[in-house]
């Protein structure tokens, strides 16, 4: 064991945040944390990394194991070059080197003893650097820097001219570089493009120490993790497996908790009707009967009604009209910024009801032709041509299209003035914004929370052309979900980029793939992406993430042993199931009508009964002793019998 964490306890102005949190990290082990923004992810990261003091709780590292942290807002030295930043890290191989140069001059002038003592020592740095792989260094760093994305000529790039995000990539190369026994990472693939991650992803999946990492990349996390470690409303659960395993075995979770508490409540209901039917009899042994289960009843330990999943934010997709069946012509589009030529000559077209994905490299124009598209920029040629009655909805991963001096009442209510007050605050809480919210103004907002207010804007514009530039990022995971059940559902035609694979796995059609100033076609998902991107690797073709694609990328389920069931076992099962389903309503209905004859036998004698009181009260009855009796014989009959039925009713109404 490398990490253990015992009962973390976290809470800000008395707002918890984390309570009665334990998990524990192998040696070599790959964890990823996940849970919604806001769960304590970063603060349980900071706790453990000792930037954060927990409120209780023990974390400990083992005796003699290092650590390296990456967080989001990674610090670099910005005086040196991207190389120089990188091969600090390295710096006691470069002055071992050095010193072993020096040695080497040393023995050339050196005699006797003194050659002796400078080849021992000699020997012993030489057997060092070997140890700590010194004659590879220069090509590890090499391969890490091209590996996250720089390009050889940015190597001398000034640290200080780099973007936040270029900043973080050199932050997180100098970390896997440093290879400590722990590598804790906030976020890696938020400022990587997909070549780049999957370069990392293959990176840590081979690193000999453990790594922890929080990430809302699931195909990432599908790869690399082993373990997730969910924050859930405070509360930690571990589960064994990547994410696919993770999300399974929660939903079973849900499905059985939510299972449990409507099992419970009917139960709770059928008990107390069963009570007030006992009471209604109105008989010592049915009476005592009620109590002993009200009794029982006040001792259940009743279970809470369990968070739905996806009750928060709703999202709801429905176009206006319907469009023609050509929605978009791209021909020959071209486009430079000065020296830099984007791409050439690029052409295709869209077609009503698809859902087409563009990825590739950061840099190579993606967000740029959606730009053009949506007259934000200028084609330098080419012709954009959109088909009869589309309406476009764009989703702009800077968020350009809100108004940041306006409050999210004004940004809604001035684009959709036809809504009324209410609607408009219906709206708003649908993407979680209550209360006082509504009154924020767009330029306090977080990422995530920007997101959301597009998001709400792309739901009332009721398109049926939607253009999404990066609609996933800033989002968590349960909003990414919300999101791709949405486009699932959506009737509409959908062009995006994205680098989310996972997302583009659950929603893409069709995918085109922006390299080279040109774009290639796939007919598929991503999975089936891959699979031909490698087909020469693999001409049997891979298994994907959900199943095996086939011929035209759609996706199979495995099933059992991971093939596909044979015609006859699915006939065979779906009348098992239906013979099933048939006995078990026959064998209900059986139930009830029995029941419904033992009620109705009980109201009879019930009746009878009643009657009897009445005839015995009777003057002409009260002096007939004979009679007297025979009534008193089928009073006492009535009452065994009833007692039998009253114990046949309670056992049938279980």
């Amino acid at each position: 064991m490398i990490l253990s964490c015992q009962n973390i306890e976290k809470a800000f102005l008395e707002q918890p945040v984390l309570k009665n949190c334990s998990f524990h990290l192998e040696d070599h082990e790959k964890a990823a944390i996940v849970g919604i923004n806001g769960a304590g992810k970063t603060t349980l990261l900071r706790i453990l990394v000792g930037e954060l003091e927990p409120d209780g709780g023990v974390v400990a590292l083992s005796r003699g194991k290092t650590f390296g942290y990456l967080p989001q807002d990674a610090a670099v030295n910005t005086d040196r070059t991207i190389y120089e930043e990188l091969l600090s890290v390295k710096q006691h191989l470069v002055d071992m080197e050095r010193l072993i140069r020096e040695t080497e001059l040393s023995m050339k002038q050196a005699q006797g003893e003194a050659l002796e003592l400078l080849m021992r020592k000699y020997a012993d740095l030489n057997h060092a650097f070997e140890q700590e792989n010194g004659y590879a260094f220069q090509s590890e760093l090499t391969g890490v820097l091209k590996g996250l994305g720089f390009a050889a000529e940015d190597f001398s790039r000034q640290v200080s001219t780099l973007s936040g995000g270029q900043k973080t990539r050199v932050a997180l190369g100098k970390l896997l570089l440093k290879a400590p026994d722990l590598i804790i990472l906030d976020e890696p693939t938020n400022h990587l493009d997909m070549s780049s991650i999957a370069w990392l992803e293959t990176w840590l999946m081979n690193y000999r120490g453990a790594v922890l990492i929080v990430s809302h990349d699931r195909y990432f996390l599908d790869r690399v993790a082993e373990k997730i470690i969910e924050i859930d409303n405070t509360r930690v659960t571990v589960f064994s497996g990547n994410y696919t395993a993770y999300a399974s075995k929660k939903e079973q979770l849900r499905r059985a908790a939510w299972n449990a508490y409507v099992n419970q409540q009917a139960e709770i209901r059928h008990q107390e009707e069963v009570i007030a039917k006992l009471r209604s009899f109105n008989r010592e042994k049915s009476i005592r009967r009620a109590e002993s289960r009200e009794k029982m009843l006040s001792k259940l330990d009743v279970i809470d009604r369990p968070a739905e999943v996806d009750a928060d934010m709703r999202i709801t997709l429905t176009p206006r009209i319907v469009s023609g069946s050509d929605v978009l012509t791209v021909e020959h589009l071209s486009k430079a910024f000065g020296g830099n030529r984007l791409f050439d000559d690029l052409s295709f077209s869209v077609r009503r009801g698809e859902h087409v994905a563009v990825i590739g490299d950061n840099g190579t124009g993606k967000t740029t032709i959606l730009k053009i598209i949506n007259g934000l920029e200028t084609a330098d040629g080419g012709r954009i041509a959109t088909g009869s009655r589309v309406q476009i909805g764009y989703y702009d991963q800077e968020h350009h299209v809100l108004h940041p001096d306006k409050t999210l009442f004004e940004e809604i209510s001035d684009a959709y003035p036809g809504l009324g007050n209410t609607e408009i605050r219906n709206t708003l809480a649908a993407f979680l914004f209550t209360g006082e919210d509504v009154f924020k103004r767009i330029r306090d907002l977080s990422g995530g929370e920007r997101g959301r207010v597009s998001l709400a804007k792309l739901m009332l514009s009721e398109s049926n052309f939607l253009i999404l530039d990066e609609p996933t990022n800033h989002l968590d995971i349960a909003s990414k979900e919300i999101l791709e059940d949405a486009l699932n559902g959506y009737v509409g035609t959908v062009l995006y980029v994205s680098h989310d694979r996972y997302f583009i796995n659950r929603t893409a059609h069709r995918i085109l793939e922006l390299s080279g100033r040109t774009l290639t076609q796939y007919l598929g998902n991503y999975d089936y992406y891959l699979e031909k991107k490698n087909v020469s690797a693999d001409p049997a073709g891979q298994t994907g993430l959900y199943g095996r694609t086939d011929a035209h990328g759609w996706e199979s389920a495995p099933f059992r042993d991971g093939t596909s069931p044979r015609p006859a076992e699915r006939v065979s099962a779906a009348k098992l199931s239906w013979q099933e389903k048939k006995e078990q309503e026959a064998a209900r209905r059986r139930k009830e009508n029995a029941l419904k004859k033992c009620e109705d036998r009980i109201a009879l004698l019930e009746a009878r009964d009643r009657e009897i009181d009445g005839q015995m009260s009777e003057p002409d009855t009260a002096c007939d002793v004979a009679a007297l009796q025979s009534l008193s014989r089928e009073k006492a009959d009535i009452a065994a019998r009833l007692e039998a039925l009253m114990e046949e009713w309670e056992t049938l109404s279980e």
